[in-house]
């Protein structure tokens, strides 16, 4: 053997290539670059929602507040305000943030040192998992926009009631939880984050209620 050869060499020090999927506790495997709705299962969103933090974990409470609950609380409000709206875009207010539990939950200040290149990952997760459960890849501008209003709500109150916001930054920042009455503003300002499994089991109890077809 040629003791100077770097055929051996020049093999190793190949670089690998990046793993872009993610193994899910059902087995699935979720490629990021290359989702599939056949790799999509509600029991992983519903696990991975509940178990991910708002707010970077930043909020009082003896649990965090996880997606699962924040979505949750979206599709109420998008009721409250639309109570004529139809189980289709109800389903898509609850799953308005489903592929974070595969991205993460990345706070606000975040994404904008990063950039937009998540977004382009975020919106094809999005589209394959509306896909996977009935809905139309990308809803109508008139649903985003009534669900974009009810999370601004829901990141108002959260801010109030949990992150420690006073009630003039939150409204400066999130504008004003208009369309509620007076008991819906208490209720929605006395939140307590909620227990993992919990969050877990009433993301999916309203998942399979939404899903039963009209």
């Amino acid at each position: 053997m040629n003791p100077y050869s770097t055929s051996n060499s020049s093999k190793a020090s190949q670089p690998k290539e990046s793993r872009a999927w993610q193994r899910m506790l059902s087995g699935r495997r979720l490629d990021l670059l290359n989702p599939g709705a056949v790799d999509v299962e509600i029991g992983d969103i519903a696990h991975g929602l509940a178990r991910l933090a708002r707010w970077n974990g930043q909020t009082n409470g003896d649990h965090s507040l996880s997606v699962a609950q924040h979505s949750l609380i979206v599709e109420e409000l998008l009721c409250l305000l639309y109570p004529e709206a139809p189980r289709t875009w109800r389903l898509v207010a609850l799953l308005h943030d489903a592929p974070e539990y595969v991205v993460g939950d990345l706070i606000s200040p975040f994404k904008a040192v990063i950039g937009f290149d998540y977004k382009i990952v975020e919106k094809r997760l999005l589209e394959v998992i509306h896909i996977k459960f009935g809905l139309p890849a990308n809803p109508p501008a008139t649903v985003a926009r009534l669900v974009k209003q009810a999370d601004g709500i829901a990141a108002y109150f959260e801010a109030v009631a949990l992150a420690g916001f006073d009630t003039v930054e939150a409204l400066s920042l999130f504008g004003e939880p208009g369309g509620l009455d007076e008991a819906f503003h208490q209720r929605f300002t006395e939140m307590r984050p909620l227990p993992a499994p919990e969050a877990q089991h009433k993301f999916l109890q309203r998942f399979e209620q939404l899903s039963i077809n009209e």
